[in-house]
């Protein structure tokens, strides 16, 4: 089995197509606090972590096989608002 790490995991569609497809998440990095309980209800089992992508630290992670990413949904989703 593959690991990854996803960052800006949103809701989980991508962890979702990424666990079907046989990879395991080592954590789930989000801050919208509504996403990570969506993530949480959908998939209690995931690792979530609520916050910032900036305080996020990543080394032990060390070796992951894959580092997936929904960015950049802060300036997307803004900019979808006005």
């Amino acid at each position: 089995m593959f690991t990854s790490i996803e960052l800006c995991a949103g809701a989980g569609g991508q962890a979702l197509g990424l666990e079907q497809a046989g990879f395991e998440h080592l954590c789930l990095v989000e801050n919208d606090h509504h996403a990570c309980e969506t993530l949480r209800l959908n998939r209690n089992h995931w690792h979530v972590l609520e916050e910032d992508l900036r305080q996020f630290d990543a080394r032990k992670y060390a070796g992951v096989d894959l580092v997936a990413g929904g960015v950049p949904c802060p300036p997307f989703s803004a900019a979808g608002k006005q």
